[in-house]
């Protein structure tokens, strides 16, 4: 039902004359729509490398991460992990239950290097780029 909702939303904005292209994430399993760039939240990137505990640091210091390889969003109603009040946990896809991203209250680090507080975590690779 929210699917249903956030096409018609994209398609009322579509409409008025935006002249800025429209982008629509979409579950690279069953293609249902989670999300639009109406929900993304973004952010400054980050310090790269230094930005990250010294463990968790990679061999090459002088590696620059190109592009985030995550979108951070704003808390929808499709995650369902969110009505259990955890602080924490996976979000999976509303429609085939594959894993999108994750989401936490208190924060993630964005693989850029920079924090993102609370945080709705999904990843790239498990989704379409759509651009209307």
């Amino acid at each position: 039902m929210e699917a249903v909702a956030i096409e018609a939303d994209l398609h009322n904005s579509a409409v008025a004359s935006d002249p800025k292209p429209l982008v629509t994430y979409r579950c690279k399993k069953c293609r249902r729509l989670v999300a639009s760039e109406d929900h993304i939240v973004s952010h400054e990137r980050g310090g790269g490398q230094k930005s990250f505990k010294w463990k968790k640091r990679s061999a090459d210091d002088d590696v620059q991460v190109l592009e985030c390889s995550s979108i951070f969003v704003e808390p929808m109603k499709w995650m369902e992990a969110l009505e259990d009040g955890c602080v924490g946990d996976k979000l999976q896809c509303i429609g085939c239950k594959a894993r999108l991203g994750s989401f936490n209250w208190a924060g993630m680090q964005c693989n850029c290097g920079a924090w993102i507080n609370p945080a709705f975590q999904l990843h790239k690779s498990r989704l379409d780029e759509c651009h209307y």
